[in-house]
């Protein structure tokens, strides 16, 4: 269910979750993706809210719409999401990163060694 209305409205995280589904394979180019109202009942929202989110996406070019059937994710979806996303990441994560850093007493070499330590544990440098 989506709950997080500190960060975000609600349905723009609808419409992150999709983003989250093609960015990871479940739903591919050319697939039909969750219809508002199969959304709308999964999370527990208005099917307008639903309805808004993906309407981002049409938008945004990453879903198509095809009356009556519903709507599919387009040919080039996963490379406007990553360019969105590479856009923002900056100024989304590194930035509140770094502030905090600062207000916990971490030089940039102190710093620098975190990262490295938990992108290793991610995989990062395999």
């Amino acid at each position: 269910m989506l709950v997080n209305l500190d960060i975000e409205p609600l349905y723009a995280q609808v419409a992150t979750f999709i983003q989250d589904l093609i960015m990871e394979g479940s739903v591919k180019p050319g697939q039909r993706a969750p219809s508002i109202n199969e959304l709308a009942t999964f999370h527990e929202i208005n099917p307008a809210t639903a309805r808004k989110g993906l309407s981002l996406l049409v938008d945004d070019g990453v879903l198509e719409k095809r009356r009556g059937v519903g709507m599919f994710v387009t040919p080039q979806a996963r490379e406007v999401i990553l360019a969105q996303r590479r856009e923002g990441f900056a100024g989304d994560f590194i930035a509140p990163m770094i502030d905090e850093a600062l207000r916990l007493g971490y030089s940039a070499d102190d710093l620098r060694d975190l990262v490295g330590r938990v992108a290793a544990s991610r995989g990062m440098y395999r």
